[in-house]
């Protein structure tokens, strides 16, 4: 009888690569899926160790899996990724609730681990990126590939180089044989992604490869989008741009997280460019008038004046992202920000957030008029209350907004129509479809 596994996926976009890869190589070896943990053999969690509030969700996901042990006492529960990474010593001796711990390794390894009922161990060496032979199909319109992994930036508030290292790339072939088996599958979207996507190839082609990347990837033949989240400032240059800029099936889409709008500040988290480098960045980019820029920013960094909050408005106000994402400074152990004086209270930081994406609301919606009366590509998703939902190439999946379009035709799940855009709000676009 084959043991069944369910895996349980927390975190980010690299995570949910990884565990369909996971998935795929346990269908390999013979193991059945399931998605329903009173019946599994294992209870596999992948968990987020970033900041505290998913560290929370992943302590809280882990107790809600323990709980169904009444209900099904042989199940094995196996905590994985990075929360066991940064806390494997102090998980090790507290959290004796569940069956095994392993850290952030290759998912062949993880499966390697249950075949061989070696439970508890975490990354020993360098990541061994894995190559990917197999994964499941997700049930959705889109994938993540993962292309590499690991960060060796100094970001004063970020942990993530502490524990995954320094960034190893997974090789060219193997990316595109990946993304071919997707799109031949039926995938319409690949979205690469890693924790520095500008950095792809520097150590194992000893220069930046993005651009050579992208260009074998448009290679592949079939109607598709390809999309780049996470590029670093500091190595954004004219080649990927271009290569953004230029190839027909990547989306006209930066994803660059700046962090603040203040010089200090970005001085203080240990960000390389300031303010004006960055603007410099922003108007390459946008010598190509369909580009969107999408960037992240963090509210409430330690000693983070009203002035300072002022020269982010500014900054923001300026620049005019067409979307913007921000989230509130947490204190993490071991990173150089948790040792910074002046932290700023809760309270302070909740009202700046909330000033910041009025702003940034009222941004989007000037910007996003631009598109009506346009014809724009959509990707269709959903179908809800006689009104089809999409993205165009100016939203990523689960963070931006949507089409929201009406068709006298019935119209298929996960195929790309022309809408011709009717009206706009806040963060969606509405349209038809003649």
């Amino acid at each position: 009888m084959k043991e069944k596994i369910y895996i349980l996926t927390l975190g980010c976009p690299k995570n949910e690569a990884d565990m369909d890869v996971l998935r795929g190589i346990f269908l390999q070896k013979g193991y059945e899926l399931t998605d329903n943990p009173v019946e599994a053999d294992y209870s596999i969690i992948d968990t987020c160790g970033f900041i505290e509030p998913a560290k929370e969700e992943s302590i809280n996901e882990i107790f809600n899996v323990v709980s169904l042990k009444e209900e099904n006492p042989n199940m094995k529960i196996i905590p994985i990724g990075c929360l066991v990474e940064r806390y494997y010593e102090d998980l090790r001796k507290e959290l004796t609730e569940v069956d095994g711990l392993i850290g952030v390794v290759p998912p062949e390894k993880i499966v390697e681990a249950i075949d061989n009922k070696n439970y508890y161990f975490k990354l020993s060496q360098p990541y061994d990126v894995y190559k990917c032979d197999y994964r499941v199909i997700p049930d959705k319109s889109y994938a993540y590939i993962k292309i590499a992994d690991g960060c060796n930036r100094n970001c004063a508030f970020c942990s993530i180089p502490y524990f995954k290292g320094n960034p190893v790339s997974r090789e060219i072939e193997d990316i595109k044989n990946e993304a071919e088996f997707l799109i031949k599958n039926g995938i319409k979207e690949i979205i690469l992604v890693s924790q520095d996507n500008t950095l792809y190839g520097v150590d194992l082609y000893r220069r930046q490869a993005l651009p050579e990347l992208l260009k074998e990837l448009n290679s592949i033949e079939g109607d598709f989008w390809i999309r780049i989240m996470y590029l670093h400032p500091d190595y954004i240059n004219d080649e990927i741009i271009e290569a953004i800029n230029s190839l027909d099936k990547v989306v006209k889409y930066f994803d660059i997280p700046m962090q603040h709008g203040s010089d200090s500040v970005l001085k203080s988290m240990g960000r390389v460019k300031n303010t004006s480098q960055l603007k410099e960045i922003i108007s390459k980019i946008r010598k190509n008038p369909d580009a969107i820029i999408r960037t992240t920013v963090i509210i409430g960094f330690p000693g983070e004046t009203d002035e300072n909050f002022e020269e982010l408005l500014s900054f923001v106000d300026e620049v005019e992202f067409d979307r913007l994402g921000a989230f509130m400074y947490f204190d993490e152990e071991g990173t150089p920000s948790y040792l910074l004086p002046n932290k700023v209270e809760d309270k302070i930081k909740e009202k700046r957030l909330g000033d910041l994406m009025e702003l940034q609301k009222e941004i989007s919606t000037e910007k996003l008029e631009r598109f009506i009366g346009k014809n724009l590509k959509v990707l269709i998703e959903e179908f809800e209350n006689g009104v089809y939902i999409g993205r165009a190439y100016s939203d990523a999946p689960e963070i931006d907004g949507n089409v929201f379009l009406k068709s006298e035709k019935e119209l298929k799940i996960g195929e790309f129509v022309t809408v011709e855009i009717t009206n706009s709000s806040e963060y969606d676009l509405e349209g038809i479809v003649e």
